[in-house]
């Protein structure tokens, strides 16, 4: 009886983590939605290094950014610049972790 509790903890265990994690990614879509809406312009490949909106600095500093960088495609890495994710952060006055990955990149120190 006590492997059958075991076993049921551990299953209820690993549905609360998935749950977390849907919920995480949920919240996560919306930062990205709303980073990609309010700084695509900014981040974008094509085009020179401007400085950001005060509209896209907003949603650059109530962003989850660790759950933002974890969750970047390879399909948006195809149409932003990193170098300019790290600019537009840095500008708004959110320094990104050295070391972080932000979908194949990683941070480089300053």
């Amino acid at each position: 009886m006590e492997a059958y509790y075991k076993v049921g903890s551990l299953v209820l265990a690993a549905a609360l983590l998935v749950a977390v994690h849907q919920v995480w990614a949920q919240d996560c879509k919306a930062d990205i939605d709303g980073l990609m809406k309010e700084c695509l312009q900014y981040i974008k490949k094509s085009g020179p290094q401007v400085p950001p909106s005060q509209g896209c600095c907003d949603v650059v500093k109530k962003a989850n950014i660790t759950c933002v960088c974890q969750n970047i495609t390879k399909e948006m890495e195809q149409t932003i610049s990193m170098a300019k994710v790290v600019y537009v952060a840095k500008y708004c006055g959110r320094d990104l972790p050295h070391g972080l990955k932000c979908g194949d990149t990683t941070i480089p120190k300053k």
